[in-house]
């Protein structure tokens, strides 16, 4: 009788050491979230002007070309980036407000080899800011590229965090060059 209390006490313990830290190990990576911003010496309505139709990633270095379909309307605006080494990304539109001048949109498609995220999805906005100028913001949120537990570096949080911000910081550096030079 001792040796079955004894077990069941030991169970039990083991079970408060083990519940607490079970969603440690199931294997679902982290949402994150990034936030990158400039400041462009134009007004904001020249800078919507440049983001504002969804199929043009002119702006954006690393893009070849863009192709899509459904203009501007969200849950119908599709649109595939051909990168400059070929590789695709599909992305479709779910908000657009052009009086608010921002659109939201997410990744449908992407070889995490290309962008090591998934559930991937971002909003642009172009904000006044004082003096006639205007900041953008670009904000995304994703998990990592690798849903398991225990990814390869290339494809852990860090990776992605990294890789978007890159995309974001370069974006956001060009759209300034190319506003700014328009004057």
């Amino acid at each position: 009788m001792a040796g079955t209390i004894e077990k069941s006490l030991l169970a039990a313990a083991l079970v408060g050491i083990v519940l607490p830290h079970a969603g440690w190990a199931d294997g679902r990576p982290s949402r994150q979230k990034i936030t990158e911003t400039i400041q462009i010496d134009a007004p904001p309505a020249k800078v919507w002007a440049t983001i504002a139709n969804f199929h043009d990633m002119s702006w954006l270095p690393g893009v070849a070309k863009t192709t899509g379909a459904g203009g501007n309307e969200p849950d119908a605006a599709k649109r595939q980036l051909t990168l400059d080494g070929g590789a695709t990304i599909d992305e479709s539109l779910y908000k657009y407000d052009a009086a608010e001048m921002s659109y939201s949109y997410r990744i449908d498609n992407v070889d995490v080899k290309v962008l090591p995220v998934n559930n991937y999805s971002a909003t642009i906005a172009v904000l006044p800011a004082e003096g006639g100028k205007s900041t953008v913001e670009w904000r995304g949120a994703f998990s990592r590229g690798y849903p398991n537990n225990d990814p390869p570096p290339e494809l852990n949080d860090e990776a992605a965090l990294k890789a978007v911000g890159k995309v974001y910081r370069v974006g956001l550096e060009s759209l300034k060059k190319k506003v700014e030079a328009a004057k």
